[in-house]
């Protein structure tokens, strides 16, 4: 885990806790965490989350800025959460890389792992062709793909 992370999370949770919060500084806090490339979720929570707290470290600002300030930065340290929680079971595995004839079979929402008969492929084809025939506003490639592909699952099976 990066130790920034930590740092932050840390951070927000002295922050949530304080009787009487910086709001300046939490302010800085999150607008460092948006200039980060660490997490694409977290730059843009921080970044949604900047505007009220710069709202609320004005002196101006009431208790119900102030309030909505603590709620938003409850987003940023979700996303914080969820970056320093443990990852549990299958982690770090590339995805299986599919055959051929498994690429065919998403292509026309089949199921991957039985016998399918030519009326079945042919009753996929047709409903995957009304979205994707140029007379119904898709485009010739990808029906001619779609094509392909039930052609290559009906000589298969």
């Amino acid at each position: 885990m990066d130790p920034n992370i930590r740092h932050w999370k840390v951070a927000i949770e002295r922050f949530c806790a304080a009787p009487d919060p910086n709001y300046r500084e939490m302010a800085k806090m999150v607008a460092e965490i948006a200039a980060t490339d660490i997490d694409e979720t977290l730059r843009h929570a921080a970044a949604q989350v900047l505007p009220i707290l710069r709202q609320a470290a004005m002196k101006s600002a009431d208790r119900r800025t102030k309030a909505m300030a603590l709620r938003r930065l409850g987003i940023v340290g979700d996303a914080l959460h969820m970056l320093s929680a443990p990852r549990f079971g299958r982690r770090g595995l590339t995805p299986k890389v599919l055959t051929q004839e498994e690429q065919y079979r998403q292509l026309l929402g089949l199921p991957l792992g039985r016998r399918l008969a030519a009326t079945e492929v042919q009753q996929a084809f047709k409903r995957a062709a009304k979205t994707v025939h140029p007379d119904g506003g898709g485009n010739g490639a990808a029906f001619l793909e779609l094509a392909a592909a039930r052609d290559a699952l009906i000589k298969h099976h």
